[in-house]
Formats: structure tokens, sequence, C-alpha cells
């Protein structure tokens, strides 16, 4: 039947189809109301002939027809595949004290609970645990981590925490991230949600309560060579901010708690290794076998080598051992104390970890141990002390496995 001029022509939707798709090739469609004309008054007051609609099409004022659907084009997959369902998912409260002791330069961490995790298991429930790190820093020496509690998204810790040789220093700059996952023993464990807290916001020996809600981790939205690429420029500006700084600036390796005393009954000097925290890793697991060697210089006998035992695999030891070594005071006045750590290798050499030097050429804290331990004799002082990568000349030559 022929149509006169001024009707409106109708028809139906599968003829509309066929004359749209074919023939010619099948192009994706952003939208199914793109299939349609989009009515409205034409220019002889009637509507629009269909023929003209794919000129100017327009999608129609209703519910997006993609949602109705549920279906996506390629160019939209991207963008949702982007979308992250924590966006709009609550990930939980985490429920915590900091207290930072400057008296033994400890931060301790109280993890006490958990409210409204996210579920993670098929089960609508999550085996949480919480784990520690301090920012900027090597993720294995400062890693600190809390059991695990099981088919629940309101979790009770009330686990203690603690980071030892943390100095003044490291209130001002560092972060501390607390991270809450979730437990797989079949396959990768999850993430749940994190909080950093920058340690500026303590105050020393002022107990901190938080009870802040999770946030979630933003990945890098970029392939794996670009994160490689973002690595290694982080690593040359890194080098570039070290180079304009100074040269006289040594890379930290850890720390060590030294316990001085000068015995005036004994007439000598007393050195208790305690500990060393946040060691740097020398093995390929990611940890050390770290040991703990002193010498007091100038040494013409070689006679004030003492070392400790091996303790393997941790970069946070416990070593508690003393050495004592036989001198005067006056001559004592004139040594210096060497401390070197290192970590122990079967059949090679020997990696050198960290080192400080303590007496009257020494620098800082170093030095002020020093001259506090000659003028209180009998009088026990403990410090932490910062191992640098500087490596004491008379130890230059490096020692064989045997050392």
């Amino acid at each position: 039947m022929r149509a006169r001029r001024g009707d409106r022509m109708t028809i139906n939707i599968q003829e509309h189809m066929a004359i749209n798709v074919c023939p010619g090739p099948i192009r994706p469609i952003r939208q199914i109301s793109d299939y349609f004309p989009r009515l409205g008054p034409g220019p002889e007051g009637g509507g629009r002939d269909f023929r003209e609609a794919p000129a100017r099409l327009a999608p129609l004022a209703l519910a997006p027809p993609a949602a109705l659907l549920g279906a996506t084009t390629p160019e939209d997959g991207a963008e949702v595949d982007s979308y992250d369902s924590d966006d709009t998912t609550a990930l939980g409260m985490l429920e915590f004290d900091l207290l930072y002791d400057q008296a033994s330069c400890t931060l301790h961490c109280s993890i006490l609970r958990a409210k409204g995790l996210k579920p993670m298991d098929f089960n609508g429930l999550a085996d949480p645990y919480v784990k520690l790190h301090l920012l900027p820093g090597a993720c294995k020496a400062n890693k600190l981590k809390t059991k695990t509690q099981r088919n629940t998204l309101n979790p009770v810790w009330n686990e203690d925490l603690t980071y030892s040789g943390i100095t003044d220093q490291d209130i001002t700059h560092k972060v501390l991230r607390i991270s809450v996952c979730d437990e797989d023993k079949l396959s990768h464990n999850e993430f749940i949600g994190e909080i950093r807290v920058p340690l500026r916001r303590l105050k020393p020996s002022q107990k901190k309560h938080f009870n802040i809600c999770l946030e979630r981790q933003v990945p890098l939205a970029s392939p794996s060579s670009m994160s490689a690429a973002l690595r290694g420029i982080s690593c040359y500006l890194k080098e570039l901010e070290q180079a304009e700084q100074g040269p006289g600036l040594l890379e930290e390796r850890g720390r060590i708690l030294l316990r001085l005393s000068y015995s005036s009954r004994r007439r000598g000097l007393l050195v208790g290794i305690v500990r060393c925290a946040h060691l740097a890793a020398m093995d390929v697991n990611g940890y050390s076998d770290p040991y703990v060697k002193t010498y007091l210089r100038p040494d013409v006998d070689k006679k004030s080598k003492h070392k400790t035992c091996v303790k393997k695999k941790t970069l946070n030891p416990e070593f508690n051992e003393d050495f004592f070594y036989e001198m005067e005071l006056s001559t004592l006045a004139t040594k210096t104390l060497e401390v070197t750590v290192w970590d122990y290798d079967i059949g090679k050499s020997n990696d050198f970890i960290g080192g400080v030097s303590l007496g009257p050429g020494a620098r800082g804290e170093a030095r002020k141990h020093w001259s506090d331990c000659l003028r209180q004799p009998d009088a026990a002082l403990e410090r932490w002390h910062t191992l640098t990568s500087e490596l004491p000349p008379a130890a230059g030559a490096l020692p064989s496995a045997s050392a």
C-alpha cells in the first residue's frame, strides 16, 4: 500500500531491525535506543520519517536500555571492568590504640577489634587478620601481624604489637600502614581495607585511640611494564635526592640497641649487644642470618674482637650478650668502639649489613653515648643507634665464611 503525503508511516520492529542492520556490516551499537527514530514535530507538523533518523539519533529520555537488557558493548566493557564495588560498599571499621614511648624508643600498637567487615568468603563471612608496616621502609623488616579470627565480620583481637628502635625522627616522617586481610588457605590472601596513620599525630607517652573506617587500596592503572618503569623512575629520583643532599649521606641499614657501662670495680668496659631492629634483608628469602662483631680500636695486638651467635632467618634479632674489655678509664678515652652487623652465609663470604662507631671521633648520639659512659662509671646506659652502609676501614676486607 502506498502512503499519502502527510501520513505517518508505521513499521514493526522486525522490519525496522532488518532495515537498519542489513545489508552491510554489523556494527556495535552503544544503546538500543539508537535503533529507533526520535519522534518529534517535523517541518510540516508531522512526525519525522524513519529514513532520516539515523543521521540525527538521540537516546530516549528513559532508563538506560543497557541496564534493562544487561548487555554492554566493547567500549562500555572497559568502564565496567574498572569500576570497584568498594566505592559504594562499606569495608568496615577498625578500632586500635597507639602509644609512643619516648624513653624506651618503642611504638606500641594495640589492635582491638573490627566491625562490619566486607564479606570475602562464599559463606558471607571472612577470616580476618591485621598487618602493620612502617612506611617508608623494608617490607619484611618492619612487618607485624595479628592472629587470624575465623568466620566473622566483627573480629576481636586485643593484641599488642610493638616496634622497637623508634626514634623521634621516625615519628616526624614515618607513616604506620594498618591493613586488614582475609586469610585463604587454598589461594592468596585477600585484601579488605587499610588505614594509614602519620606518626606525627602521636604525642610522646600519650595513648591515642582510633576508630576509623577502612579505605580501599587504589592500584596503579598501568600495565606491569609501566609499573616497572615507574619503579625505575622512583629509584632514580631517590638517588638524585640523596645526591643533592650531599655526598656524606649514608644509607640506613637498621638499628642496634647497645648497653655501655664502665665498671670501676673490674676496671674495664662492659659492652652489651641487646638487639637489632629493621635490619636490611641480604638473602633471597627476604631475611638475613645476622650476628654482631665488636672491636676496640686501635687494636695493635688484634685481641679485641668479640662476636655474638648467629640468629637464623630474622630481621629483628635479640642477642642479649655481653663482652668485657679490661682497660683503664684514661686509656679507654682514646679508644673507639666499632660495632658491625653481618649476614652469615655458608660456603661464601658473609655480607656486611651495617655498622656504627662510638668514640671521641663519632658524631651525634654515638659520641654522646660514649662520653656519657666515661663520665658516669658503673651506670648501665642503653641507647639505640642507626646502622649505616659505611664499612669501617679496618673491616674493609670481607670476612670468610668462618669469620
